[in-house]
């Protein structure tokens, strides 16, 4: 190939990228204009910001990172080191979530950690296993309270390799065990087609269940989407998100009127943040 049919080639590329780019819609759920979020940095020590659950003074985020075992409190207007507490050896932990009452850590294999003496000199951790075999990858933990479960959702799991569905797993939180069946699946195909992009794998990197619609909003750090179902896992909205405004999107969390705070981990030189977008209630 000559050095002019490169340069033909090169320049068709970028002009398709350009117009793909161009043309992809940028919408927001009803009740959000995720165009306008209140933009929090955080320390250095929170970079790979993986996980995060706003506390109930709605002024401080608890929040993990991708290396350490500790549990993080965030002061998103505050500039002194965060207060931490190590509950178990460095790892790649991506996700925590709590009932009220107990605490618990997602690593990436799907084992979980139930965090005890949080926000004491004695915390500790106990840890649970999920019962599937195979070469497995999560990043989603979140708690369901209508039947008080913790829900793991496969990022890239062994048995939904080919299958076009993400599987998400069930922790019973009464007997500590996890249930025998998968607790729903998430059709690959519904979110394509609600969001206008061909991908092979969806692959979550956190999801919350909105306190006043009662749906689950799920995040896709890879995908850069931000897809919406109902509690079982049925895929009723699909938003493409702007890669300037979600470099990284791997943490959700609620305040009870519906405010939304979504973590960035640190990307492509821009440093990690928390993005805090108002909620305006639909009217009934």
């Amino acid at each position: 190939m000559t050095l002019r049919h490169l340069l033909i080639v090169c320049l068709l590329f970028t002009s398709c990228n350009y117009y793909n780019n161009r043309d992809k819609k940028y919408e927001s759920p009803k009740g959000y204009k995720l165009e306008e979020p209140t933009r929090f940095h955080v320390r250095q020590s929170m970079q790979e910001i993986s996980g995060i659950v706003l506390a109930p003074d709605e002024h401080h985020i608890l929040a993990i990172n991708d290396e350490q075992g500790r549990v993080f409190s965030i002061d998103v207007t505050g500039n002194t080191p965060y207060p931490n507490w190590k509950f178990d050896k460095s790892g790649d932990y991506e996700d925590l979530a709590t009932d009220g009452k107990n605490w618990l850590v997602l690593k990436s294999k799907g084992h979980l950690y139930q965090v005890t003496g949080l926000f004491s000199d004695s915390t500790d951790a106990i840890n649970y296993k999920l019962p599937i075999d195979g070469k497995n990858e999560f990043e989603t933990l979140y708690y369901d309270p209508r039947n008080d479960g913790m829900i793991m959702v496969c990022k890239a799991c062994a048995d939904d390799k080919d299958k076009g569905y993400n599987t998400a797993y069930r922790f019973d939180m009464k007997t500590w065990t996890f249930d025998d069946n998968p607790f729903y699946r998430i059709n690959i195909a519904d979110i394509e087609r609600l969001s206008g992009e061909k991908m092979t794998l969806f692959k979550p990197s956190a999801a919350a269940i909105h306190p006043i619609e009662k749906r689950l909003y799920i995040l896709s750090a890879v995908n850069r989407l931000l897809v919406i179902t109902d509690l079982d896992g049925k895929v009723q909205e699909a938003y493409n998100l702007k890669h300037t405004v979600f470099r990284q999107p791997e943490g959700i969390s609620f305040a009870p009127n519906g405010d939304m705070y979504i973590s960035n981990e640190s990307a492509d030189e821009s440093s990690a943040n928390i993005l805090k977008f108002k909620y305006n209630q639909r009217p009934q």
